[in-house]
C-alpha cells in the first residue's frame, strides 16, 4: 500500500465543508444571521479551509497568528504557516459585531451563501499595519529596502494592493464552510479535493509525489520541470490555480485546455495527473512558494517543483529566492507543525540550438544567444500583440490554443516584461 506523507499541522486533513442535513440546517440559520459580504480572495481561502488544503487551518487567524506568520512563519501555536489568511470588514460592519457573535458569509459576485463564523477576536488595521504585512510578506531582494520596496510596490505589486485595499478592520474564528461555488461543476474531473487528489496517488501505488504550480500555460520549460520530477519521483500532480489572476493573466479553462493537449501528446498519462485548486494567486513569490508546498502536503505531495521566479510578479524577488526561503525557515518544535514538503529546486531551464533540446544553466556551456528563454510573461506578451514565437518556445498544440484565445479578445491588456522574462 502507498504511504504518502502526511497532511500539514499533525491533524490529518480538517475539513470544515458541511454536506446534507447539516449544510441544509446551516444554510437556514445563515438566513437569519449578520450576513458579510467577502472578497474572492476569501472565498478561495474558505473553500480551502472547507475541504481541508488548509488543514490545519479552521478559522480566519487571530492578531497574534497574524504578527506570527508576518515574523517569522509560525502561528500563535507553533504550526508553520508563511501568509496570513485573514478576513476584513469594514469599520461599520465591525461596530455591530461582538466576540461570540455568529455571522454569514456572502458572495455578492455570485450570489451565494459561502459560510457561517463564530467571531471570537475582531482587531483594527492601520495602514502601518498593512505595510507592516506587506514589507514582511512581499517584499523580496528584488527591492532589499523598504524605501525601494515602496517606490513601486503600490502600483506594481498586484499583492501589495490587494493588502492595501483591504478594510480596517480583521476578524477571526472558526469557520462552517457551505459551498465550494462553481469549481466541481465547471472543472469537472480537474477539480479535486485533497482527500481526492491522495485517493488517486493511492490508486496508482504513488508514495513520492512532486506537484508543479501553474498559473501560465504550460511552456517547454514547465513541460522539462515536470519530465525531471517523473524522472525522480513515482507521479507528477500538474496542478493549476482555478481562482482569479491579475489582469491580462490567461483564464483557467485555457489553460487547462493547454494542459490537456501536453498531456495527451508528449507524457506517459500513467505517470501524470492534472488537478486544479480554488485560490486567488496573492503574488507573495517566495512566502507564496512556501504556502503552495504547505498546501500541496495535504493534497498529498511531498516534493514542490521550485524553478526561476515562482510565483514572482515584476522585479521584486531574486531569480532563486523561493528556492533559499526554503532553507530559512523555521523548525516547529512538534514534527507535526514543521513543514514536510520539500522543494525539489531545479535551475533555470531553455530550449539550446547547440545542444539541440532542452537544458539548464548546470548542463548548458552555450551563450544566451544560443538559447530560446521561456517565460509564461514572454508568452503572453508576444501572443497578446500577434507576435510570432521562436521556435520551441512551446508545442504546436498549445500555441494553437492559445493563439485561438488571443484572436478572440476583444480588450487587450498591456503585458509589461521583467527581468526574469527576458534574461537580463
Amino acid at each position: 500500500m502507498a504511504q504518502l506523507i502526511e497532511p500539514h499541522g499533525g491533524k490529518g486533513l480538517t475539513c470544515c465543508l458541511l454536506e446534507g442535513a447539516e449544510r441544509d440546517a446551516e444554510l437556514k440559520k445563515a438566513e437569519g444571521l449578520k450576513k458579510i459580504e467577502i472578497s474572492s480572495r476569501v472565498k478561495g481561502d474558505l473553500i480551502m479551509m472547507g475541504i481541508g488544503g488548509f488543514s490545519p487551518i479552521t478559522g480566519f487567524m487571530t492578531k497574534e497568528d497574524w504578527k506570527g506568520v508576518c515574523d517569522n512563519f509560525q502561528m500563535a501555536d507553533g504550526t508553520f504557516w508563511p501568509v496570513p489568511v485573514t478576513l476584513d470588514i469594514s469599520k461599520a460592519d465591525a461596530d455591530e459585531i461582538n466576540a461570540g457573535d455568529e455571522i454569514a458569509l456572502y458572495d455578492p459576485e455570485d450570489d451565494e451563501m459561502m459560510a457561517t463564523m463564530t467571531v471570537t477576536e475582531k482587531f483594527e488595521m492601520s495602514e502601518a499595519d498593512k505595510k507592516y504585512e506587506c514589507e514582511k510578506v512581499f517584499m523580496g531582494e528584488g527591492t532589499p529596502t523598504a524605501e525601494e520596496f515602496w517606490k513601486i510596490a503600490e502600483e506594481d505589486h498586484p499583492g501589495v494592493q490587494m493588502v492595501m485595499e483591504q478594510k480596517e478592520v480583521n476578524i477571526a474564528g472558526p469557520v462552517k464552510v457551505l459551498s465550494e461555488g462553481d469549481y466541481p461543476e465547471k472543472y469537472k474531473g480537474v477539480y479535486h479535493r485533497p482527500a481526492e487528489s491522495r485517493k488517486l496517488f493511492e490508486d496508482r501505488g504513488w508514495s513520492s509525489v512532486a506537484a508543479l504550480q501553474l498559473r501560465n500555460p504550460m511552456h517547454r520549460s514547465h513541460e522539462h520541470l515536470c519530465k525531471i520530477a517523473v524522472d525522480v519521483c513515482d507521479g507528477v500532480y500538474i496542478h493549476s490555480l482555478v481562482g482569479n489572476l491579475k489582469p491580462g493573466d490567461i483564464p483557467a479553462e485555457v489553460r487547462v485546455k493547454c494542459i490537456d493537449a501536453l498531456v495527451k501528446g508528449y507524457f506517459v498519462e500513467d505517470n501524470v495527473i492534472q488537478g486544479g485548486y480554488p485560490l486567488d494567486m496573492r503574488y507573495a513569490g517566495p512566502r507564496e512558494g512556501l504556502l503552495h508546498a504547505a498546501f500541496r502536503q495535504n493534497y498529498g505531495c511531498s516534493l514542490m517543483i521550485i524553478g526561476r521566479d515562482h510565483a514572482g510578479v515584476g522585479d521584486f524577488y531574486g531569480m532563486f529566492e523561493a528556492q533559499t526561503i526554503f532553507d530559512k525557515i523555521p523548525t516547529p518544535s512538534e514534527p507535526g507543525k514543521a513543514l514536510l514538503c520539500k522543494p525539489l529546486k531545479i535551475d533555470w531551464t531553455f530550449y539550446c540550438y547547440k545542444c539541440d533540446g532542452m537544458a539548464s544553466l548546470r548542463t548548458c556551456p552555450h551563450s544566451k544567444e544560443d538559447r530560446v528563454l521561456l517565460s509564461g510573461t514572454m508568452l503572453r506578451k508576444s501572443l497578446s500583440e500577434g507576435g510570432e514565437l521562436p521556435d520551441h518556445f512551446g508545442r504546436d498544440e498549445v500555441v494553437a490554443i492559445l493563439r485561438d484565445y488571443y484572436e478572440g479578445l476583444e480588450e487587450k491588456v498591456e503585458i509589461k516584461t521583467h527581468k526574469a522574462a527576458t534574461g537580463n
